[in-house]
């Protein structure tokens, strides 16, 4: 069923990376405004935890965004973690708070639509995109120099004093 994510080409990946990337920014601005007109707490019907939440993806939103544009795997990574969240936390705001349905909640079915974009072409995604993440960085790095792991004689040869 899902043998056309890993056939498909580089430049489709790249569109999907875009697409995201882009929606994402439009979820940051919809944050950022709410807590430009009404601090931490945009919501007054919704938990407290909620709105700290919801306050937060003013910030995560767009760093999925510019890793996402910046190829890197971490953001396809965080694009899923951010959309599963938001996808739970969105439906208890819905049906635990508001007591309201999905039918009535055209904002909720536009979250998921975008949330079955991200997860369905994350697998695409991430193929495409290397790891160039910190860890792959250190592990290529050599060792730094540290008196600690080297035994007297070699450091004071390495600094050129002897003793």
């Amino acid at each position: 069923m899902l043998v056309w994510i890993r056939s498909a080409p580089r430049p489709v990946a790249a569109t999907v990376c875009v697409i995201a990337a882009g929606l994402l920014l439009v979820g940051a601005v919809t944050h950022i405004a709410d807590l430009l007109r009404h601090g931490l707490t945009p919501y007054p019907w919704a938990p407290a935890w909620l709105n700290l939440y919801w306050s937060a993806l003013a910030l995560l939103d767009p760093l999925a965004a510019v890793l996402l544009l910046g190829g890197r795997r971490r953001g396809a990574d965080l694009a899923c973690g951010i959309m599963i969240t938001d996808v739970a936390a969105n439906w208890y705001a819905v049906h635990g708070v508001q007591h309201s349905s999905l039918a009535a909640q055209p904002g909720l079915q536009r979250l998921l639509a975008f949330a079955a974009l991200v997860l369905m072409t994350a697998p695409l995604i991430r193929r495409h995109l290397p790891n160039r993440g910190l860890s792959r960085k250190c592990a290529d790095a050599p060792p730094p120099p540290s008196a600690a792991c080297c035994p007297p004689n070699a450091t004071a040869s390495r600094t050129g004093s002897r003793k």
